[in-house]
């Protein structure tokens, strides 16, 4: 009789010393391409950053050029100066403006003194032809330079070279300049002159000025003045003829 244990089939049975060898935690594996893929971006990303702030930089400077002196020293200012002038940071522009001053021979100190009250209102300087009308009409720089002070420069220049030429006096010029630069009721050149044509002081006139009278109240006193001169003198004289 056959074993019938004999008729079974036994599959095979790995031994006992052979198993299969798991990973250990702690064993290290190759680097996965998604991993080496991340920080090739970020690689990338930081250089065009850095690429982005240089080419920002390079534009930047491109938007301020240098600024040309070479005319301001050729106009005879001093080396000195000059250093002053380039710790402003003065724009082209006013570089032409303080070349008008100094070829009209305005000092050094007048061109320093206006470009740092320009900048004490936190503006550019672009008065240089006001002031060389004021020079030439016999201004002195201290007086120049206190209408650049006040900001008024390019208003009061046109007016105070008017008053020169109606003929008033040093001092009363300047104290109608210091009226308008506190910006007090004055009289304008044109008033000022048809006042003299009546006949008037230069001392009636700042009298009347300093009465602080509104523009509508100054032009009924003008015109009444004028009135009474235009009439005055003009009365009918009779001619008498003598008898045969």
């Amino acid at each position: 009789m056959v074993n019938q244990f004999s008729r079974r089939r036994f599959s095979p049975v790995l031994s006992g010393s052979i198993r299969p060898v798991p990973l250990s935690r702690n064993a290290k594996s190759t680097r996965s391409p998604f991993r080496a893929c991340t920080s090739y971006n970020k690689d990338m990303r930081q250089s065009l950053f850095l690429l982005g702030v240089c080419l920002l930089a390079l534009s930047g400077c491109e938007k301020h050029p240098q600024v040309n002196y070479a005319s301001l020293d050729a106009s005879g200012m001093w080396s000195s100066s000059l250093d002053e002038i380039k710790k402003l940071k003065v724009s082209d522009q006013e570089i032409a403006q303080l070349t008008k001053l100094k070829q009209a021979r305005a000092s050094d100190d007048l061109c320093l003194a206006l470009i740092k009250a320009a900048r004490a209102r936190q503006q550019e300087f672009t008065s240089a032809a006001s002031a060389i009308e004021l020079s030439r009409a016999g201004f002195n720089d201290s007086q120049i330079l206190e209408m650049e002070n006040s900001g008024q420069i390019d208003v009061l220049s046109g007016d105070a070279v008017t008053l020169k030429l109606i003929g008033l006096s040093a001092p009363t010029v300047q104290q109608i300049l210091h009226r308008r630069m506190q910006r007090l009721p004055t009289l304008t050149s044109e008033q000022i002159g048809r006042l003299k044509n009546t006949a008037m002081t230069e001392k009636q006139i700042v009298d009347f000025m300093n009465q602080g009278l509104s523009n509508d109240m100054v032009e009924a006193f003008i015109r009444q003045r004028e009135a009474v001169r235009n009439h005055s003198n003009t009365g009918f004289t009779r001619v008498h003829s003598r008898r045969r």
